[in-house]
């Protein structure tokens, strides 16, 4: 078992809330317990109840995760809780936190707390919290996930900002495991992993547009029209359409989402590729995890199907068993 930079911690995404634990009452004055004002997170640590009811499912995720380790330091996090602190992709809220305990011959479960065990070790970042290191998160992700997600989570690691991880890289990992589940679903992701996807809906999107049976697109393809240089999510060079993930919904969040400059600046963009190129699709997340509406935008600007629809693997986009 090795162990990455410590530094790599710098990474680790905080708790979304803060957390206080009922062992620290005498310290801080509060009574958690006995105030309308704090929620339970986990036994014994709680979150303010206005902050906690305003965080999306991934986050409150991310505070289940923290408050499991500020009662378990020396807890191991692994799957969707490392990938949790890690920064790589989670869907929904999972259902348990995932700990690793070396030297434990079998599995078990308490409550919501799988604990996990492996006669294969995992790399660690060791720091305030304990997790596995970027490559053993994703390779235990790509065998349980569903397909789509797990090319997600494997197109992240290979875009990791502390640990880039190529789909070589995640290769040598799972075939120095003696664990074989999902070696299918491994080698499927490993020949699809692409840095160039830069965020969940892409890499949703380009599960979708092969399973509808659409030829693959060319990623982040750059033109250069009128003097400026653009880019796009998905190219479809032989029928020269453009694709484009998330709509105009990532311009309207972030710190420049209140100022109007920047959906004319997105406006003046499309329309200039609208002029040069031979059609433009644009599509939200829940376009992609329906299919349908992916695949109608598609073929209205212009792109066939290549190949039958591939109706197992779209049928896999309606149900992930690990999400609450």
């Amino acid at each position: 078992m090795s162990l990455l930079d410590p530094h790599a911690l710098r990474v680790l995404r905080p708790s979304p809330v803060v957390l206080s634990a009922v062992r620290d009452e005498s310290l801080t004055g509060t009574r958690l317990r006995a105030s309308n004002a704090h929620v339970r997170v986990r036994p014994g640590v709680y979150a303010r109840a206005d902050e906690w009811s305003a965080l999306p499912p991934w986050d409150r995720y991310l505070a289940r995760v923290h408050a499991y380790g500020l009662i378990h330091p020396d807890a191991v996090f692994c799957l969707e809780s490392a990938a949790a602190l890690l920064g790589l992709p989670v869907f929904g809220e999972p259902r348990d936190i995932h700990v690793f305990d070396i030297g434990r011959a079998r599995g078990r479960r308490h409550g919501d707390v799988c604990i996990h065990a492996s006669d294969d070790g995992r790399a660690m970042t060791v720091g305030d919290l304990i997790v596995t290191s970027v490559a053993d998160t994703a390779v235990d992700l790509l065998r349980v996930l569903p397909p789509a997600f797990a090319l997600a989570v494997g197109d992240a690691a290979a875009r990791h900002p502390a640990d880039p991880c190529t789909a070589d890289d995640l290769r040598l990992v799972a075939e120095v495991q003696s664990n074989r589940r999902g070696r299918a679903q491994l080698e499927w992701t490993f020949a699809r992993i692409d840095d160039r996807a830069e965020s969940v809906g892409e890499s949703v999107s380009r599960a979708v547009i092969e399973w509808c049976g659409f030829p693959a697109p060319i990623l982040q393809q750059t033109y250069h029209y009128e003097g400026v240089e653009d880019r796009s999510d998905f190219y479809f060079p032989d029928q020269r359409v453009i694709g484009e993930s998330d709509g105009f919904g990532k311009y309207l969040s972030g710190p420049d989402a209140a100022d109007p400059r920047v959906l004319r600046k997105e406006k003046a963009r499309e329309d200039r590729l609208r002029r040069h190129e031979g059609g433009f699709a644009r599509w939200e997340y829940a376009d992609a995890m329906q299919a349908a509406p992916l695949d109608a935008k598609l073929r209205i600007a212009g792109v066939p199907a290549v190949r039958p629809p591939q109706h197992a693997l779209l049928a896999t986009l309606r149900h992930h068993p690990r999400s609450r």
